[in-house]
């Protein structure tokens, strides 16, 4: 209970410096993949190995090592590819949808729920939404977008 919320805040502050420490030395898209996959690995040991206080809290610190550690190389790769200008916007709509998708998750998982009695579907759900942000993380070109130029009329 208590002690794996307390393994998940220490560990996301771990995470978050040592995925902006790596940030600035292997390519941003595979430190997100790496994370996206490490989640759902996680998950996956974690609702199948047998249940107990200590599997909870190497749960709480595995997530945590992941959970903000997005930010560092997510806001890196909004820079490299859209510049600063617009930085602070751009960062705001990526974490914007983290957000909605939190949300989800929770709602979802409730509903779930209420309806089997059982949250093993939203846990597979978690574990293919992982595997996939790893995926599409991976194929990200890592430089700057072509900008559109006005054409006069």
């Amino acid at each position: 209970g208590a002690w794996t919320i307390a393994v998940i805040g220490l560990f996301n502050i771990v995470g978050s410096i040592l995925a902006g420490w790596f940030s600035s030395r292997v390519p941003k898209r595979y430190i997100l993949s790496f994370i996206y996959l490490v989640r759902a690995l996680a998950i996956v040991a974690f609702i199948t190995l047998p249940a107990s206080a200590t599997s909870a809290i190497v749960f709480g610190a595995v997530m945590g090592l992941g959970w903000l550690s997005i930010v560092p190389p997510t806001n890196g790769l909004v820079a490299v590819m859209f510049g600063t200008r617009w930085l602070t916007m751009l960062a705001g709509a990526a974490f914007f949808s983290h957000q909605v998708g939190g949300f989800l998750g929770v709602w979802l998982g409730g509903e779930v729920y209420a309806r089997t009695g059982s949250y093993n579907a939203v846990w597979w759900l978690a574990v293919l939404f992982g595997l996939l942000s790893a995926v599409i993380n991976l194929p990200i070109v890592e430089k700057p977008v072509a900008r559109l130029a006005a054409q006069p009329v």
